[in-house]
C-alpha cells in the first residue's frame, strides 16, 4: 500500500513534534526519497570548527512510514550517545556497496580502509608492506579471540614484537591509522609502544670495499644483470628503482651522467650523479640492457621487482646485498664531501634519515675536516 506524500508529511511532523517533546535536540527531514536528522552535532571528522553546531546526518533510510519508525529509533538512540559523549561520525560514514562504517565485520573495515588508503594516491607497496601484514594478524587474532576488544587485540598484538624491532614501530603506525580511519580512541596511546628501535642503534654495516664491488661485478655471466648491478652501484639505487629511471641524459653522452628516478618509485622523482663518475665508463651504463621483468604496477608491486633483485644475487653468489651497493655510495659521497642534503636528496630520503642512517661515517669525516683545520692553522701560525 503505498503512502501519499500529504499522509507521510503528517506522519513526519507528528514524530517531529514527540522528539521535540521528548528534548532530544534532534529533527527528521525528508530529502527526496531519503530521511536525514538535523541537530547540533559534533564536528566531523577533519573539520576546522572546534565545537558542536547544527549540522545533517544521512540515516540512509527511505522516506516511508517503516523507514520514518526506524529513523525515530535511530534519533532517540543518537540522543543519547550525544548525551554519554560517544558519538562518533565515524559510525554513521557510509561504505559504498557495505553499508555504516561501524556496523561492517572488521574485514569488511579493513577493506573499507585499503580502499581509502589507496584512493588517496598512496603506494599499495607501502600497503602490502607497511599495512597488510599486521591488519591481517590482527583479523587472525579477533577470530581466536571473539571476546577482545578492539584496543586488547592490538595491545597484545604489539606485545608480542620484540621492543627494539623496528617492525615494532611499523606495526604501530599501521594500527594507528587503521584506528584513526575508524575514529576509535585507544585508552592507551600507541605511543606508549613505540618501542627502542633507533637507526643509530644499528650495528654498522660491513661495507664492501670499491675493490670488492668491482671484483664481485666480473662473477655476474649474465649482461643485463651486469647492467643492474653496475647502475646500482654507479647510483646508489634501490632495488626497485633501477626498472624505473629516465637514463636519456645518459645514453645522450652528458658528460655528468645524470640520471633521474621516476615518480612511481618508493620515494618519488629525484635525480642522481655517479659517484665515482668513471664507474659509468667501466660498467658501460651508457648502452642499457635491463632484463625484461613484469613493472606493470597495476600487476605487480615495487617489492617484488626488489625481490627479483635479491633473488639474482643469490644466484650469482654475490658475496654481498644488494642494498650494500647502496649504503657504500652513501659513504662514498661523504669521503667526496658531498653536502649530506644533496646527497640525501639523491638518495631519496630525508637529511635526518641521512644524519641518522650514516651517522658513524658523517661523524668520522667532519673529526678529520676538524683535526685538518686545526693542523692547517698550527702550520700557519
Amino acid at each position: 500500500m503505498v503512502t501519499s506524500p500529504q499522509k507521510l508529511d503528517q506522519q513526519l511532523q507528528q514524530v517531529n513534534q514527540r522528539l521535540k517533546l521528548a528534548q532530544l535536540g534532534l529533527q527528521i527531514e525528508q530529502r527526496g526519497q531519503r530521511l536525514s536528522l538535523r541537530g547540533t552535532l559534533p564536528p566531523r571528522p577533519g573539520s576546522h570548527r572546534l565545537r558542536a553546531h547544527q549540522q545533517r546526518l544521512s540515516l540512509g533510510l527511505p522516506a516511508t512510514p517503516s523507514g520514518l519508525k526506524a529513523a525515530e529509533r535511530e534519533a532517540k538512540i543518537i540522543a543519547a550517545k550525544l548525551l554519554e559523549n560517544t558519538f562518533r561520525w565515524q559510525d554513521y560514514e557510509r561504505v559504498k556497496g557495505l553499508g555504516r562504517l561501524g556496523e561492517l565485520s572488521l574485514g569488511e573495515q579493513i577493506a573499507a580502509f585499503e580502499t581509502a588508503f589507496l584512493a588517496q594516491d598512496r603506494s599499495r607497496t607501502t600497503w602490502e608492506t607497511a599495512y597488510a601484514p599486521y591488519l591481517r594478524q590482527l583479523l587472525k587474532a579477533a577470530a581466536a579471540h571473539p571476546d577482545h576488544s578492539l584496543p586488547e587485540l592490538i595491545y597484545s598484538l604489539l606485545r608480542q614484537i620484540p621492543a627494539d624491532k623496528r617492525q615494532r614501530q611499523v606495526a604501530c603506525t599501521a594500527f594507528q591509522g587503521f584506528c584513526r580511519f575508524l575514529g576509535v580512541e585507544l585508552p592507551i596511546p600507541l605511543s606508549q609502544f613505540w618501542g627502542t628501535y633507533s637507526r643509530r642503534s644499528l650495528q654498522p654495516r660491513q661495507l664492501p670495499s670499491d675493490e670488492e664491488i668491482l671484483a664481485a661485478y666480473q662473477q655476474i655471466p649474465n649482461p643485463q644483470w651486469r647492467y643492474v648491478y653496475g647502475l646500482m652501484a654507479a647510483y646508489g639505487l634501490r632495488n626497485h628503482e633501477v626498472f624505473f629511471c629516465d637514463l636519456s641524459r645518459l645514453v645522450t653522452g652528458d658528460p655528468e651522467g645524470m640520471i633521474e628516478v621516476q615518480e612511481t618509485t618508493k620515494t618519488g622523482c629525484h635525480q642522481v650523479w655517479p659517484f665515482p663518475p668513471q664507474w659509468v665508463e667501466v660498467f658501460g651504463l651508457r648502452s642499457p640492457q635491463l632484463p625484461r621483468i613484469n613493472s606493470d604496477l597495476n600487476r605487480t608491486t615495487l617489492q617484488r621487482i626488489g625481490q627479483r633483485v635479491n633473488q639474482q644475487f643469490r644466484r650469482y653468489g654475490l658475496p654481498f646485498h644488494p642494498y650494500d651497493l647502496r649504503h657504500a655510495w652513501a659513504v662514498r659521497t661523504i669521503h667526496y664531501g658531498l653536502p649530506d642534503t644533496v646527497a640525501a636528496r639523491m638518495m631519496g630520503h630525508s637529511v635526518a634519515i641521512h644524519t641518522q642512517t650514516y651517522h658513524r661515517w658523517l661523524t668520522l669525516r667532519d673529526q678529520r675536516q676538524a683535526v685538518a683545520r686545526v693542523l692547517t692553522q698550527s702550520e700557519c701560525s
